[in-house]
């Protein structure tokens, strides 16, 4: 395919580039990630989490995960920020009688003093202090996050160095900050894992979507990286590079 056609269809991608709660169906097929996780986010919640529990998903996205738990409605609460997001989850949870509130995982929560059983979080903001708070003597934790070191070669790749967006993202720090919140660790874990990208526009989109990894980047910015991304696929079938998880369960105690 000529220069000119690839850069054509990347500016498609460009131009689509946005998610609906946080759905990443579009490049379903032509890239992979976190399919090979050392845990299981959903196993290890529903380990702990029981029906009789009240529970809070914090930065809760579409709210497509929490509902995947299937955890009693009136029991259920969340937040979000991002506005799109807000908007989804008030057409979708609220009539559910979810109780959904918008607001930012880093600032006060707008709920009551050991209010919750159990808190959850994916890949979201978090305020260590908060979550104690809410939580009642003995509540649970169960975070997943997104490490400082996520998808660096495939930024370094389009951007070159590029500073790291969230540099106190490593199992260690956020561990101390909870310690000295209060909290006791029962499970921690830290892992590396491939992400690999079959199309250059999947990575195109994916870049736009994920715009704090991948600062001021466009195709008209980035052309000749991007077709020596196109080189390094069609050598090696694929464009790759690495995520970076940790996982924390932590507990309040009584």
């Amino acid at each position: 395919m000529k220069e000119n056609e690839l850069i054509n269809i990347w500016k498609r991608e460009e131009s689509i580039a946005h998610i609906h709660g946080w759905d990443f169906a579009h490049i379903e097929g032509i890239y992979t990630e976190e399919s090979d996780l050392p845990w299981s986010y959903q196993h290890i919640i529903q380990d702990y989490l029981k029906p009789e529990m009240k529970l809070l998903d914090i930065d809760t996205g579409g709210g497509e995960f929490l509902l995947s738990l299937c955890h009693p409605y009136e029991k259920t609460c969340a937040t979000e920020a991002y506005p799109p997001n807000v908007q989804l989850c008030r057409e979708t949870l609220l009539p559910l009688g979810i109780d959904f509130r918008a607001g930012d995982g880093r600032d006060p929560l707008p709920f009551d003093d050991s209010e919750f059983d159990i808190v959850i979080n994916r890949h979201g903001d978090f305020n260590a202090k908060e979550v104690h708070r809410v939580l009642k003597g003995g509540g649970i934790f169960i975070t997943e996050q997104v490490g400082a070191e996520n998808d660096r070669e495939l930024v370094e790749l389009l951007l070159g160095k590029t500073e790291l967006p969230f540099p106190e993202q490593y199992l260690d720090i956020v561990s101390r900050q909870f310690c000295d919140a209060g909290f006791e660790i029962l499970d921690a874990q830290e892992c590396f894992r491939p992400i690999k990208f079959f199309d250059i526009g999947a990575l195109v989109w994916s870049a736009h979507i994920i715009e704090w990894e991948f600062p001021d980047f466009s195709v008209d910015k980035c052309k000749d990286r991007l077709l020596y991304a196109q080189q390094i696929l069609e050598q090696n079938g694929c464009v790759e590079g690495e995520i970076h998880r940790f996982l924390l369960v932590l507990r309040k105690p009584k």
